[in-house]
C-alpha cells in the first residue's frame, strides 16, 4: 500500500489549489479524479476573477476584501491566464441601483482593495456611449466603469495542477474514488483505475469533490458529520453577437439580479442564474426557462439580441454551487468556503464545501494550516504566491 501525506479527491480548481498548497509546502501527495481536470463546475463558471463588487450590499466586506487580494495576485502569477478588463454598468431611468449608489459602493470596492491600479473607476463620458457595442442608450442616464479580471477556468485548473506536479504531486485521472476507511494513523483509501482497485494510505484526505463532496463523505467509514448544504445551478448561454468593448455588468429587469454579458472565445456570454438543484450532478445542464431568462436579459440591453431565440444559442452549460443550507434566497447567502473536519486540531478527513473560483488559493491555504497539525513539520518547497502559472496548451 502506498503511502502519502495527504490524499485529494476532486481535480476542481480548489482540489488542484490544495495538491499545489500541499507539494509547495513539502509534503506528499495524490489528486483523484474521476475523468478530467475542471471538468464540472470549475469550467462552467462565470470566468471571473473578481472582488465581488454585488457582496458588499450582503455585508460581506472580508469576503471582498480577500477577493480582491487574490484577484491582483492572479495578475502578477497568472498573467498568461487572468486578465484585467473593463467592466461597464448602465444605468437607466428605471433602474434599481442609481449612479451614486453604485460609484459609493466602488469607493468602498477601492478602499478594500488598497486603492490600486485596478480599482480605479467612473462615469464614460456620454460622448463615448456610441462605442458600448449597441448598447440601448434609450431611458441611458449613466454608465459607470471599474475594473475586474477575466479567465479560462479550465485552463487556470489544469495549470494549477502542473504546477503542483512540477513540486512532485501526484494525479491519478481517470480514477474513481470507492471510499475509506479511518485507522489511528489516518485514512486508508480506495480507488479504481484502468479497471483495477487500489488501495493507499494518507495522513489526511481532503475531500475536494465540489458537488460531489456530500458523496464522497458518506463513503467513508465509520461515518463523519455531512455539513447541511444546497445545491444552486448557474446557467450561462453563448451567443451569436460580438461585443469588445469590456464586460457588461447589468441588472436583470424582472428581478434586479446581476447578470453578465461578455466576450467569449469570439461570441458573447450571457451568465447567470441561481436555480435550486435537486438531483444528480451529473446530470446538470441549462433549463429552457433559465435560458430565456438570460435571452430577456441581454435582449433588454443589447437591440442586437432581439428577435434571438432558443435556437439561436451556439453553446449551452451550467455548473452547480454548493452555499449553506438556508431558507434565504441564493443571491443573499454567504459565499464564504465550508471547511469540515472529522476531528480537531488533528483532523484525518478534511472536506471543503462552496467557495468562489477566486478563492482557490486562499482556501488552500486554509486547507493546509488546518491539517499541519495532523502531518508535521516539513521544509517547504514554494510560496504558492510566488509560483508562475502558464498556459498548458
Amino acid at each position: 500500500m502506498k503511502e502519502y501525506d495527504v490524499i485529494v479527491v476532486g481535480g476542481g480548481i480548489h482540489g488542484a489549489g490544495v495538491l499545489q498548497a500541499i507539494a509547495a509546502a513539502g509534503y506528499t501527495s495524490l489528486l483523484i479524479e474521476k475523468s478530467a481536470l475542471a471538468s464540472g463546475t470549475s469550467s462552467r463558471s462565470s470566468k471571473l476573477i473578481h472582488g465581488g463588487l454585488r457582496y458588499l450590499e450582503s455585508g460581506q466586506f472580508a469576503l471582498v476584501r480577500e477577493s480582491l487580494r487574490e484577484r491582483a495576485i492572479h495578475l502578477r502569477i497568472a498573467s498568461e491566464l487572468v486578465e484585467l478588463k473593463p467592466f461597464y454598468i448602465p444605468v437607466y431611468r428605471d433602474t434599481r441601483r442609481r449612479a451614486w449608489q453604485l460609484k459609493l459602493g466602488l469607493g468602498m470596492y477601492a478602499l478594500l482593495g488598497g486603492f490600486d491600479a485596478g480599482t480605479r473607476f467612473g462615469a464614460v463620458p456620454k460622448r463615448d456611449w456610441s462605442t458600448l457595442d449597441g448598447l440601448d442608450t434609450r431611458g441611458l442616464t449613466a454608465v459607470i466603469r471599474y475594473y475586474d479580471a477575466q479567465t479560462d477556468d479550465a485552463q487556470l485548473t489544469r495549470a494549477v495542477v502542473r504546477s503542483a506536479q512540477e513540486l512532485g504531486g501526484e494525479l491519478a485521472m481517470p480514477a474513481t474514488f470507492i471510499g475509506a476507511v479511518l485507522t489511528d494513523t489516518g485514512v486508508d483509501v480506495t480507488y479504481e483505475q484502468n479497471g483495477a482497485q487500489i488501495e493507499a494510505h494518507a495522513r489526511v484526505l481532503v475531500n475536494a469533490a465540489g458537488p460531489w463532496a456530500t458523496r464522497v463523505a458518506r463513503a467513508i467509514d465509520p461515518a463523519i458529520l455531512v455539513p447541511e448544504v444546497d445545491f444552486v445551478q448557474g446557467a450561462h448561454i453563448v451567443l451569436p453577437l460580438h461585443v469588445s468593448a469590456g464586460i457588461y455588468y447589468v441588472e436583470s429587469p424582472t428581478d434586479g439580479r446581476a447578470v453578465f454579458v461578455m466576450p467569449w472565445q469570439g461570441s458573447t456570454l450571457v451568465g447567470t442564474t441561481e436555480t435550486p438543484y435537486v438531483g444528480d450532478p451529473d446530470q446538470v445542464s441549462p433549463l429552457p426557462a433559465e435560458e430565456d431568462y438570460l435571452l430577456a436579459v441581454a435582449a433588454h440591453y443589447f437591440p442586437a439580441v432581439r428577435g434571438m431565440t432558443r435556437q439561436h444559442i451556439v453553446q449551452r452549460f451550467a455548473g452547480l454551487r454548493v452555499l449553506p443550507a438556508a431558507s434565504k434566497t441564493a443571491f443573499n447567502r454567504s459565499r464564504e468556503t465550508i471547511f469540515s473536519t472529522d476531528r480537531d486540531p488533528h483532523p484525518r478527513v478534511l472536506g471543503i464545501y462552496g467557495g468562489k473560483l477566486t478563492g482557490w488559493r486562499a482556501a488552500a491555504a486554509q486547507v493546509l494550516s488546518r491539517i499541519v497539525p495532523s502531518l508535521g513539520p516539513r521544509a517547504r518547497r514554494a510560496a504558492t504566491d510566488q509560483l508562475i502559472l502558464r498556459r498548458t496548451e
